[in-house]
């Protein structure tokens, strides 16, 4: 099964950029003649209420998915098995690094801009057995790469690093990069839309995807990737609740329905939108002519409904 997705995390509810985004994962799913499906990441920041409140405000703007949402918090058994796998192969390391260690690692004149210096990858193991008494170990992934290509249909061919980033924080919880890439191909997901502020975690997860792939489906194709523009405020910053009138029901007390909050987002992304129909027909309209090629490239700034 070939199939694209939406992967909110429930820290609240979803505002209008969070809602674009959703749709247009959606439109290069369906156009594709792909499965459309939602999971939960659910592993931090979770509030209670946000995911049946998220969940229905998809609904409400017309989504649709083909399997029921996949929780991550229902999925322990899953990452440690494949956590075990990956340490069997000599591709994690423990890492006592505190936040502060890295920063000052980080700024140091050799290193590399954004990634993590190898502090601890070399570490004998009487070092580990005194690190041990300090601090829980993170683990982190033993990369043979310092960077990777991918091919991304709105930004073309991105460069970025490829670090010994974590796969499994001290707390004992799996890190996003690990566990959203391990959800992807055991789902049959070959096609990531998101927003373009995580462009930057694309090879790395790109480069985890490889190496899981032998245990877990020898045959899974590379990953497609669509990092779209995000929606940003009056002040071009990253849209957020604070921002004010943002979400479908802060929207909905200023008089504007459901059906105008899709309208709108379709023709923020250069598609036919029509407030005088259903969110699902407005959908099927837009799908009937979308394009990746005629997205806009550049971020929309949201000033008023």
């Amino acid at each position: 099964m070939f199939a694209g997705r939406y992967a909110p995390s429930p820290s609240g509810e979803l505002h209008i950029g969070n809602l674009r985004t959703a749709i247009l994962a959606w439109l290069f799913a369906r156009s594709t003649h792909r499965s459309f499906l939602l999971r939960v990441e659910d592993l931090d920041r979770a509030r209670a209420g946000s995911e049946e409140q998220q969940i229905a405000d998809l609904a409400r703007i017309g989504l649709t998915w083909d399997e029921e949402p996949l929780r991550q918090t229902d999925r322990g058994d899953v990452y440690r098995d494949a956590i075990t796998t990956l340490t069997a192969r000599g591709l994690l390391y423990e890492c006592f690094c505190t936040r502060r260690d890295i920063a000052e690692a980080s700024s140091a004149p050799h290193a590399a801009p954004g990634a993590y210096p190898g502090t601890c990858r070399n570490l004998s193991e009487s070092e580990r057995v005194i690190k041990r008494r300090e601090r829980p170990a993170a683990l982190r992934l033993h990369s043979s790469v310092t960077e990777l290509s991918v091919t991304d249909q709105i930004h073309g061919t991105y460069v970025g690093i490829v670090d010994d980033f974590v796969v499994l924080r001290n707390d004992g919880v799996p890190a996003y990069n690990f566990a959203t890439v391990l959800d992807d191909l055991l789902q049959g997901i070959d096609q990531v839309v998101r927003g373009d502020d995580l462009l930057s975690s694309a090879p790395r997860q790109s480069y985890l995807r490889s190496l899981l792939a032998p245990d877990y489906d020898a045959a899974a194709p590379a990953l497609t990737y669509a990092h779209v523009p995000l929606v940003l405020n009056s002040r071009e910053q990253r849209l957020a609740k604070r921002d004010g009138a943002v979400t479908l029901a802060d929207l909905e007390l200023l008089g504007f329905g459901t059906s105008d909050v899709v309208a709108r987002l379709l023709q923020s992304a250069n598609l036919p939108g029509d407030p005088g129909r259903e969110p699902s027909a407005q959908l099927q309209a837009a799908l009937r002519v979308f394009d990746p090629d005629v997205l806009p490239r550049e971020p929309w700034v949201f000033t008023e409904f």
